[in-house]
């Protein structure tokens, strides 16, 4: 097993340092990724009075990384979900998400995912544990994650890319988003899934 911390600046959660678990390629060295806004999804799931879980996603989000495929080493990396680009199929209850019961996304525009340290699990596996940042406050969550292929892409942009998935859970009240906690209109664990293609890019420092 290996764990690697660093301090990093703010900029893309959870879900990138699966990058960590990149089978070694011969020479390698730390490599910049660009998240690829256009394949990524993040879906979060949380129960509505006990009877069906509501689903939904944020559609906007940015986030960049540096990995070394060798030593399996990430050094700094950071995810940003617009807050208000929360989506749930339905116009009432986004509106409602985006007042101050529970994104305040007037005030806090940004919720932010800032890696701090990972281990590697598996072969294609490890453990991310981050700080997010919401709703002006940050405590750190932990996301398992998995490399599904890393390779350069077929079409397009032909970049070298990697294509991660994450998961975690988390309770909002954590972060001082109690409204409908009592009594109990809506849960307070979330379920959150990423998926997403991150790019090599040489260009963003």
């Amino acid at each position: 097993m290996k764990r690697s911390s660093a301090a990093l600046s703010p900029l893309a959660w959870a879900c990138l340092s699966s990058s960590l678990a990149i089978s070694p390629l011969a020479h390698a060295e730390p490599t910049k990724f660009t998240v690829d806004d256009e394949h990524f999804s993040m879906a979060f799931e949380i129960m509505h009075i006990g009877y069906a879980p509501v689903m939904g996603l944020f559609r906007e989000v940015e986030g960049q990384f540096v990995y070394d495929e060798e030593t399996r080493e990430l050094s700094l990396g950071e995810l940003v979900f617009k807050s208000d680009s929360v989506f749930t199929n339905h116009t009432k209850r986004d509106e409602h998400l985006r007042k101050d019961d529970f994104l305040h996304s007037g005030k806090f525009p940004e919720i932010t995912f800032t890696i701090t340290a990972f281990e590697t699990t598996g072969e294609n596996t490890g453990t991310v544990t981050g700080d997010l940042s919401m709703l002006g406050q940050t405590h750190p969550v932990e996301l398992d994650v998995t490399l599904n292929k890393a390779a350069v892409y077929p079409i397009g942009h032909e970049d070298y890319t990697l294509g991660i998935t994450a998961t975690t859970s988390l309770k909002r009240s954590t972060w001082g988003m109690t409204y409908g906690l009592d009594p109990a209109l809506v849960g307070d664990e979330v379920s959150l899934k990423f998926g997403f293609e991150a790019n090599k890019d040489s260009g963003w420092f």
